[in-house]
């Protein structure tokens, strides 16, 4: 077709404000709500959708392509990159063939560490492989964390991811909260240094939101963390947001810090605040918490989107998701809709309900205008991002070298190893030389072998490896379990078994932190201990034997007991006194 045939908004020689406006002014009442609505799509490890309403997290994705005018989702699953790149072009061609052909946008939660849990993060699969966010907080090194996100951009592009559904800039201020192993730690200032090296990173070349871009979907606002004895918002027990030390404003650093950096995108929490100025009612439905602080009192312009399920209680695989609609229990499913759009939201994740836009717009309970203007951010970010022109398809060949390319890896595995953090190294036992007699738990064999002789009785052996786990209390939940959560000591048969080895014979504790761990006895009789934020064994092992260098500094402190995490205030950060281990804690074995 001739450009001069176009639609105005077909035609990328146009200003983007124009173009949204010719879009907006052709799209029916319905077209606008599938807008509003974010939810996900699943791909199973044989690379085809999930579709059936049993089994899919939400409908299948053509009925919410055609029959609900939707166009975005968020990606669950893939074990292949052509599989997800050829998935992504098969959504954009649905989208094509609608009235309007207003493309897709595609999401992901993070998948380039080693965290599993449905909720919150993916394990990297096909993706290269770096810490955590907390590890990335050890190695402290802006460089290094806009390198990440700057690879964390191509990969994620080269299969048609084009929204980030991080950063997670919450300050993990509460010790026993089960998200801290998504953030960078207690400090503000840290935190805030490594977000904008972040949004850097998944912007890309340029300097402004384009074509080769990512967008990042900062999030909690305005600031998860401090919940209430650590338990976590996703659950009715944990949607109390409190604030005894009257921190609240310490929490948004991060997010001012982010907003200067430019981020386009904000997701609000689920928890509710409790004891401060502001109206208890989670923050996805709290109008003086996005509208009066984050529109007006920050300047944000861009995309605010609720977390996900705060509308409708949903059946997923057999079990019964409540609505986390925390303060807002009591109203319908259309009442909380109309009020998060009052709040100021754009967009409602993890939920694919636009009918209730629609009939509170045709009952006059909400304006059109209103839906209008959020639909103008929605719709100025596609063309910002390409996806109306060039940006629409990728290509699977490329997806396949790309995803996981060997540079990228190798640059992943350097950066696990920088970011084990040396707590004690009693005598200068580290690094370990020759080919001692070996004793482990928690390591795999087959990577021990080409350090050390495996024994399998301490008393046999010159040194032993322990990789443990920072303890929490197992939960019975279908999403439950997938949450470290409650105590940060080990049970005393466990602390037990550890310490009987300690005491036999010379040894390294290796403590994988997604929590900060309470560990005086562990520290106290361990020859060394190492804290680990995302690692692989070989990377762990590399460290212990000298061949590569650790550079870790904790993003958090140690507490020393139980009873110091349960007495301290959940917004302070670094409360402890007396910490087993202090926040910036690291040495290096060449000292």
């Amino acid at each position: 077709m001739p450009i001069s045939s176009l639609p105005l908004y077909r035609d990328s020689n146009q200003a983007v404000p124009a173009r949204v406006e010719d879009l907006l002014h052709r799209m029916t009442l319905h077209e606008k709500a599938g807008l509003l609505f974010h939810t996900m799509v699943m791909i199973r490890p044989d690379g085809t959708w999930v579709s059936d309403p049993e089994q899919a997290p939400a409908a299948p994705p053509h009925t919410m392509v055609d029959a609900l005018a939707m166009n975005h989702f968020s990606v669950l699953g893939a074990t292949s990159p052509r599989q997800m790149a050829e998935r992504h072009n098969e959504l954009q061609d649905m989208a094509a063939d609608t009235r309007l052909g207003i493309p897709v946008t595609l999401s992901t939660d993070p998948r380039h560490a080693f965290s599993n849990n449905p909720a919150a993060a993916m394990m990297a699969g096909p993706f290269s492989q770096w810490p955590e966010s907390l590890g990335l907080a050890a190695a402290g090194d802006t460089d290094l964390v806009r390198r990440f996100a700057d690879t964390v951009r191509l990969e994620y592009l080269a299969v048609g991811l084009r929204v980030a559904l991080h950063p997670q800039i919450d300050l993990a201020t509460e010790p026993r909260w089960a998200r801290a192993g998504g953030t960078f730690g207690e400090d503000a200032e840290l935190t805030s240094r490594l977000v904008s090296a972040y949004i850097e990173g998944l912007r890309g070349p340029g300097g402004t939101l384009g074509r080769d871009s990512v967008a990042a979907m900062v999030k909690h606002f305005p600031g998860g963390g401090p919940q209430k004895d650590g338990e976590d918002p996703h659950f009715p027990y944990g949607r109390e947001q409190v604030y005894p030390g009257d921190r609240f404003d310490y929490h948004l650093q991060p997010f001012r810090a982010a907003l200067a950096a430019g981020c386009t995108q904000v997701m609000p929490y689920y928890g509710m605040p409790v004891g401060t100025e502001h109206e208890e009612i989670a923050f996805g439905f709290n109008k003086g918490i996005i509208s009066g602080l984050l529109r007006e009192r920050l300047g944000f312009e861009g995309i605010v989107c609720t977390d996900w399920g705060l509308i409708s209680d949903t059946e997923f695989m057999g079990h019964t998701v409540p609505a986390r609609a925390w303060g807002a229990e009591h109203l319908s499913e259309s009442e909380r809709v109309r009020r998060a759009l009052e709040a100021g939201v754009d967009q409602f994740g993890g939920e694919h309900r636009p009918e209730l836009v629609v009939e509170l717009v045709e009952a006059g309970l909400v304006t059109e205008d209103r839906v209008d203007a959020s639909v103008r951010r929605l719709l100025s970010e596609k063309f910002h991002l390409g996806l109306f022109d060039e940006r629409r398809h990728v290509d699977p060949a490329e997806a396949e070298e790309t995803v996981g390319a060997a540079g990228f890896r190798a640059e992943g595995a350097r950066a696990q190893r920088r970011a084990v953090t040396v707590l004690k190294n009693d005598g200068r036992l580290l690094p370990l030389s020759g080919r001692p007699r070996l004793y482990v738990e928690g390591v795999r064999p087959d990577a021990v072998a080409e350090y050390a002789d495996l024994v399998d009785d301490p008393a046999h052996a010159d040194l032993a490896l322990l990789r443990v786990e920072t303890p929490y209390e197992p939960r019975t939940g279908m999403f439950e379990q997938f949450f470290h959560a409650g105590r940060l000591d080990f049970a005393e048969d466990r602390l037990a078994e550890i310490l009987a080895v300690l005491d036999k014979v010379p040894t390294v504790v290796a403590i994988d932190m997604d929590r900060p761990a309470v560990i005086p006895e562990i520290a106290a009789r361990a020859g060394a201990v190492l804290a680990l934020f995302g690692a692989a064994d070989s990377a762990l092992l590399d460290v212990v034997f000298g061949r590569a260098q650790a550079e870790g500094r904790l993003p958090f402190q140690l507490p020393r007991s139980m009873e110091q995490v349960r007495n301290g205030r959940s917004d302070v950060p670094q409360e402890c006194s007396d910490p087993v281990f202090a926040f910036g804690d690291g040495l290096r074995l060449t000292d």
